[in-house]
């Protein structure tokens, strides 16, 4: 069997050295710079249209790990879509996309008696906030309850007199060291809450994880899919 060849748009980034690192010593999994089967772009977003016009001229899926992205973004995205296989992921852990689910369900159960805190650190370097992640679980409780996440948000709490709006979902983010990222959605009903929680601890889960998508991407119709569908299969 042939090699899963993937290119990467930033091979010399954190992710892309760490998924050339998964892949060193795997014959199943070739890294090229030419022709590939999937594309995978952990890069910037002013790289982004670039990216997928290459994906889109080339008809190969892509791979969008790259988090920061505007509302111009998602509409770049959506396009492209139609015309070649895109999977957007904010995270490529598997252990997160899992998380989004139980957060949906969780969500889905509990009623507006129950605040929905997602709290969410990293390393000092990490330029965005709140994370691509903790929005993603964020809109995975809204899909739950079956509201807008962008009508139902609050960030950045400072100063006096705030008062918490009843089915809202709070963000708060936290930034030092080395933190691969520690991410905590947080149910807090009457006398009692349920927190569900994850913890990477290297960005070899990343690497792992995007290595899967790219495999369940291979050979797929147009379309928009997401870690939820990789975990699905």
């Amino acid at each position: 069997m042939s090699p899963l060849r993937l290119a990467l748009f930033a091979p010399a980034g954190r992710m892309g050295r760490a998924i050339t690192d998964a892949a060193t010593g795997d014959d199943a999994i070739e890294i090229v710079t030419g022709e590939a089967d999937v594309l995978v772009d952990f890069s910037a977003p002013a790289a982004l249209q670039s990216n997928l016009a290459r994906a889109k001229v080339e008809r190969v899926p892509i791979l969008i790990g790259t988090t920061g992205l505007d509302h111009t973004a998602d509409a770049e995205i959506a396009e492209a879509a139609r015309d070649v296989a895109v999977l957007r992921a904010a995270n490529t852990s598997l252990g997160v996309a899992l998380m989004g689910d139980l957060v949906e369900r969780a969500a889905r159960v509990f009623g507006p008696d129950w605040d929905i805190e997602i709290l969410e650190m990293h390393h000092r370097l990490k330029a965005d906030a709140p994370s691509g992640t903790a929005l993603a679980l964020g809109e995975a409780a809204a899909r739950g309850r079956g509201i807008e996440l962008a009508d139902h948000s609050e960030r950045g709490r400072d100063g006096t007199g705030l008062v918490r709006a009843v089915g809202n979902i709070g963000f708060a983010s936290l930034r030092g060291g080395t933190v691969a990222g520690d991410h905590d959605v947080i149910f807090a009903g009457p006398e009692e809450r349920l927190i569900l929680s994850h913890r990477a601890e290297s960005r070899a889960i990343f690497a792992r994880g995007a290595i899967a998508a790219a495999r369940f991407l291979k050979g797929k119709p147009a379309g928009l899919y997401s870690m939820k569908d990789v975990i699905g299969a």
